[in-house]
């Protein structure tokens, strides 16, 4: 790959915060269309921590949409939830909200890890913190540790799909590296 077609594939790969709430949406526009709450459900489940990220306090308000599925018509659950959903993207995430998040998703391995690689983790975390690697690049280190755990739920968030840095040393990456 020439050093044009580099630049090239390294813009397409960036995702801006309007791009990510774009796709956020569009997924939701899917779940309105099916039109079956056990979509929504999935749609909430895949997208915690990226909701998360944006605006915790919205997230709560959203998981309780979702659980009141019972008692209210799913047309007006569908309305109140697009609406929620959209202040909460409307949020930027920062630093502090990433690592909170970051923090969650560290809690599903916490126990599996030797003390080394805590201290790997924290360590990165601090460096994610004052600034010295991108959230893209915690995530992306993060990655291979969801597929060495095998642990599903993580893999399917779109926090990691549209944060993850793809430049990365991940073995996406490694792999494409050696078919160029």
């Amino acid at each position: 790959m020439n050093e044009t077609q580099e630049s090239k594939s390294k813009e397409i790969r960036k995702i801006s915060e309007s791009d990510a709430k774009e796709f956020v949406l569009e997924r939701f526009e899917d779940v309105k269309k099916s039109n079956k709450i056990k979509d929504l459900i999935s749609f909430q489940a895949m997208n915690k921590y990226m909701i998360m990220a944006h605006n915790q306090n919205e997230l709560k308000i959203l998981g309780n949409i979702v659980a009141s599925n019972k008692k209210v018509s799913f047309s007006e659950i569908l309305a109140e939830y697009e609406e929620h959903l959209k202040i909460s993207l409307d949020s930027v995430p920062t630093i502090k909200t990433h690592s909170n998040v970051i923090m969650h998703i560290f809690g599903f391995f916490s126990k599996n890890f030797s003390q080394l690689e805590k201290e790997q983790f924290f360590n990165l975390l601090n460096q994610f913190q004052d600034k010295k690697i991108t959230i893209g690049n915690m995530l992306s280190e993060i990655n291979p540790v969801i597929y060495r755990f095998n642990n599903t739920y993580l893999a399917s968030q779109t926090y990691f799909l549209l944060y993850s840095d793809p430049d990365m040393g991940n073995i996406f990456q490694i792999l494409r590296n050696k078919i160029d």
